[in-house]
């Protein structure tokens, strides 16, 4: 028995089943994801790619190579301290404000669909909202690690994250893509909300803040997404078209799909089914068990982040705590305003489904994100196994397999 207690000691201070930092809840379903979306970026591309009149396989190729990119990122950034994050969190208000006005700059900049959020680079277009949405978590991280003891007690600590998320979103509106507007804000409240704030003043702040994308919504184009959200079949055709087939695309799945591969809806009716409607096409071809499915996945990836972010907190890391409380909001929004458009229960935006949808710019950051929470594990298991006397790690290191 007294040899049983240093294993489940080990065990406990490291619950990977891969090496310290390397959580099997976080790399697991983070790998079955990206399989998912490798599979179904092939099958939902194909005809995409033959009316664009390129390889057949062109963006399952494109896809497989940034996640070659987006692992190896992950792996090398696994690698930075956390400490370091925290020295430059300052800067990154700055830099995420500069990156995003860099796509109005001639030359660039690049337009694509009528919105102007790419820079080029090269042979490829990088979405400078996706580094944004990273950087502002650790730009917040920073500010509420440094405020820990006063965010629930004064409103103006409060409000000052708030008027950086809204100074970017003043910028992403002029792009515009509202979408990545509200899902920055929403992970900027949430951080703050985790933080310790203090009801009233997210109460003031949200009544501020709510008027301010209202408005933003009476663009002709935006409200006519809106009322097509409400009765998408009033208009089947036209402003209705991508709902309809999508909701079309679901019904036809029924339970078990219709097999991969098989589904109509991406045959030219289902705009985007690569990208923006890419769940629809999961849910046609998988039905509802492939759905609840890669649903539980994402509930067990943002969980697992979420309780990291809570490990760091206990242990004294309240910088790497918000860094891990801010991954887990921003992948958790993300996927879940994406499903919702797929399922018709919010309006039509222009957000990736994480991890599965076509999107170099997408998998990189997101992978980016995960390599510094499994850089947050590794450094908690570390302080771990400091903690652990030294005749028991010897012990361990004997009875390790």
């Amino acid at each position: 028995m007294r040899k049983m207690v240093p294993i489940f000691q080990a065990r406990h201070a490291n619950s990977s089943g891969f090496a310290p930092g390397l959580d099997s809840c976080v790399l697991i379903p983070a790998l079955l994801l990206l399989a998912i979306g490798l599979v179904m970026v092939g099958s939902a591309s194909i005809s995409i790619a033959e009316g664009e009149h390129v390889a057949v396989y062109y963006y399952l190729l494109r896809h497989s190579i940034f996640i070659a990119f987006g692992l190896g990122f992950a792996l090398s950034f696994r690698t930075i301290p956390i400490d370091f994050l925290e020295r430059v969190s300052r800067p990154m208000m700055l830099l995420s404000a500069l990156l995003l006005l860099l796509v109005f700059i001639p030359g660039i900049g690049a337009t694509v669909n009528g919105s102007t959020r790419w820079l080029r680079l090269g042979v490829v277009n990088f979405q400078a909202v996706e580094a944004v949405k990273l950087m502002a978590i650790i730009y917040v991280s920073g500010y509420l690690a440094r405020k820990a003891g006063l965010v629930h007690t004064r409103f103006f600590d409060t409000l000052k994250p708030l008027i950086f998320g809204g100074f970017l979103s003043v910028i992403l509106l002029l792009q515009p893509d509202m979408g990545s507007a509200a899902v920055i804000t929403a992970i900027i409240a949430g951080m703050i909300w985790l933080a310790g704030a203090a009801w009233r003043h997210l109460m003031v702040l949200g009544m501020l803040t709510l008027p301010a994308f209202g408005f933003a919504a009476m663009e002709p184009y935006r409200l006519r997404r809106i009322v097509s959200f409400m009765d998408p079949w009033a208009d089947p055709f036209n402003s209705g078209f991508q709902l309809t087939q999508a909701l079309i695309a679901v019904g036809r799945g029924e339970i078990f799909g219709v097999g991969l591969g098989a589904s109509i809806q991406k045959l030219f009716y289902l705009p985007e089914a690569h990208t923006d409607f890419i769940f629809a096409v999961l849910a046609e071809e998988f039905g509802l068990v492939g759905v609840v499915f890669v649903l539980g996945l994402f509930v067990l990836l943002i969980t697992r982040i979420m309780i990291i972010g809570v490990m760091a907190h206990r242990a004294g890391r309240a910088f790497a705590g918000f860094l891990a409380y801010g991954v887990g909001l921003w992948l958790g929004l993300q996927a879940a305003v994406s499903i919702g458009v797929n399922l018709g229960v919010l309006p039509t935006k222009g957000l990736t489904l994480p991890l599965i949808s076509s999107g170099g710019s997408s998998i990189l950051m997101t992978m980016l994100a995960l390599g510094m929470v499994l850089r947050i594990k590794y450094e908690l298991d570390l302080d771990r196994q400091r903690d652990l006397p030294a005749r028991q790690r010897v012990r361990v290191g004997r009875a390790a397999p």
